[in-house]
Order: C-alpha cells, then structure tokens, then sequence
C-alpha cells in the first residue's frame, strides 16, 4: 500500500501479508494517532454529491440527496460485514455518529462487499441490524461509488466539508484520536458551535475489542486457491477431493482433512466429518464461514482438546457451535498468554462453506 500523502496517520502495511492482497483489499492496514491533522482544500479529485446517484438500496434512510447534504460534514465510511479490521473500527464511527449529530455531523456507511454472499441486500440489513448500526447505509454490490471515489481500501474513511470537498481520508484501524480531530475542526469550520475538544472514550466489546497487536504473528489468510497462503494439504481445483495432513503443520500453515471442493474464493466441505487445521500465533482467531441454507453443526478444538476459557463468542468452552448464516464468526479468543496453537475445526454436517481466516 502506497502511503498517504494527505492523511495524518502514518498507515503500515502488516508485514508479513502478501503485498498484493494488501493492496487489493485493505485488510490488515493499521495506523497511529498523530496530535494534529492537517486538512488540505481538497484532497481527492472527487467533489460535489454526484456519487450518491450510484448507489443501490439504502438502510436506515430513504436515498439521501444533494440537498440533505448541502452545508453538512460528511464521514463516509467504506466498509463490509464481515471484516474484521472494519468491525474493531465500527464503535469508533458509531461513537462519533451519535456525539456529533447535533452539530451537523452526517455519517455514511457504504457497503461495499468481498464475498458473493455480502451482495445480498437481505444479509447486509440483517447485519446493519444485529449490529446497531444508526446511520444510512448505502448498498453498493456494483462497486460504483467505491470506484467514484477512486477507493482502494475497507476499511476506508473520507472526510467531506460542507461544499462537498473531501479534505481528509483514514484507510484501515487506528488514527482514531486524528480522525476525531478532523471531524471537529471541519463542523467548527462548518459554524456548529458546542463542539467539544475532548476525544471520545470508546470500549470495543467482543469481536470489536482492539486486536492486540504486540500477540499478532499470523496473517489474515484467505482459504480459496486464488490468494491463499501456507496451504499444507495437497489436491485438486474445483471438485471434490480427499484431503488430509501428512506431516505436523508450522506455525502459518493450515490444512484439511476430509472431503472438500476448493474454489477460487472458498472451500465447501461434501461430507460430515471434515475438518480446517491451522498452527497460530494470536490472542483471536475468526473464520469467515457460510452454509447452503440449513444449520451446521461443528466443534473447535485447540491443541486436541476443548478451548475451556479459550473459546470465542461463538461457541461454548467445549467448543461447540452452529453456522446459522455467512458471517464472520470468532472461534478463539484467549484471555491469558499468546503462545503457538493448533487451532481444528470439525464440521459435523456437509456442506459448510469457508472464506478467511482473521486474527486479533
């Protein structure tokens, strides 16, 4: 990822990742507070309300125009359900959304998704829902507003003036305290009044806790031929084969055991009994994961046993849990010492379906 110019924060690519995933997606980008943002005129070529007649369906709002817009600051936020670096950003912008309204403050979510099943309008309501999301939401599956603003990144944040000029940009976590910064100084420019100094205390809870970072050795990992990494197991392309693991895996690696079918973008189990293995090195571990429509059972072991205290939101201390819809799903969360696991997940239906692997 190229560094940006025009932000303040100073963004770093997570090293070990490959760089072209990085690029292409924006996953994994973390970056640091600075004391002062610097808001430059215009900083993308990008001006005016056009882009919001690209949009789909909208949430939480009818289609918002030019002239609910006009003399606002506008935050609007790039984002997809089911990722994880957006998840541990969204109580920052929900924070912000609530405290700042009175003064003029617009939020705009803009959904944008990776995965086939997030192109699904009723699966992104269901997420805006369960996850208290209060501000409009434009749907956008054809990528028109994403390429309007000429966006690279989820997730991504652009800071609009009341005359429609984008005059700052924040890819990925972190530059939570400049990015507050940056809101004030645009709604004092914009002539709200109250608009405190003080930053805002935010406590993300459950998947959207901050990833502790100093623990974090294990890369997002994309599990379809097309970009994953570390893969162990030998097989075929799209079509059913039995997979299995001959040799301990390394930390980074993972496998499968079992009859799966991998595709360019997700591996799909064909019978009860298939297993993921990973060796890892982070507090959390997600799965990205989907079922054809019914629910699917299955058990996480870690280290060949139960994860006790160890589990993840997701499942019970014995590591039990159900698919139920596609979504990202936290498996481990380890509230003690990080040190190499083996992390083993065991569908006991067929038919279940995986995307990434994330860690915090």
């Amino acid at each position: 990822m190229k560094p940006n110019k025009l932000a303040s924060a100073t963004l770093v690519a997570f090293a070990i990742l490959a760089p072209l995933a990085a690029a292409l997606q924006g996953r994994e980008i973390f970056g640091a507070d600075s004391s002062q943002a610097v808001l430059k005129p215009n900083s993308s070529p990008m001006t005016g309300w056009n882009w919001l007649s690209e949009s789909g369906p909208w949430i939480n709002s009818a289609p918002l125009k030019a002239a609910d817009l006009n003399g606002k600051v506008v935050l609007v936020e790039f984002w997809t359900y089911s990722c994880i670096n957006w998840r541990r950003q969204l109580p920052y912008v929900r924070t912000w959304a609530d405290r700042y309204r009175d003064q003029g403050l617009v939020v705009i979510g803009v959904h944008t998704p990776e995965f086939a099943f997030e192109r699904d309008p009723a699966n992104v309501r269901d997420a805006v829902r369960e996850m208290n999301i209060p501000y409009p939401v434009a749907i956008d599956s054809d990528y028109r507003i994403w390429n309007a603003f000429g966006n690279a990144y989820r997730p991504a944040l652009y800071f609009i003036d009341g005359k429609g000029r984008v005059r700052h940009q924040a890819f990925g976590e972190g530059g939570y305290a400049s990015s507050e910064k940056v809101l004030q100084q645009l709604l004092t420019e914009a002539g709200a009044t109250g608009v405190s100094g003080g930053l805002s205390s935010v406590q993300g809870r459950g998947l959207e806790a901050p990833a502790d970072l100093s623990a974090l050795k294990t890369p997002e990992t994309y599990v379809g031929y097309e970009r994953t990494e570390g893969f162990a197991s030998r097989g075929v392309r799209d079509k059913p084969w039995l997979y299995a693991i001959d040799a301990p895996l390394k930390l980074n690696q993972w496998g499968l055991s079992g009859s799966w079918t991998m595709e360019a973008h997700r591996i799909m189990s064909t019978s009860a009994g298939a297993r993921i293995s990973y060796r890892f090195h982070a507090r959390d571990l997600h799965l990205v994961m989907g079922s054809p429509g019914t629910p699917i059972h299955f058990r996480v072991l870690l280290d060949g046993g139960p994860p006790g205290h160890d589990h993840g939101t997701d499942i019970d201390d014995q590591g039990y849990g159900v698919l139920d819809k596609p979504a990202l799903y936290q498996l481990i969360r380890q509230p003690g010492g990080v040190t190499d696991r083996l992390f083993e997940i065991e569908y006991l239906d067929p038919g279940a379906e995986a995307y990434a692997f994330t860690f915090g």
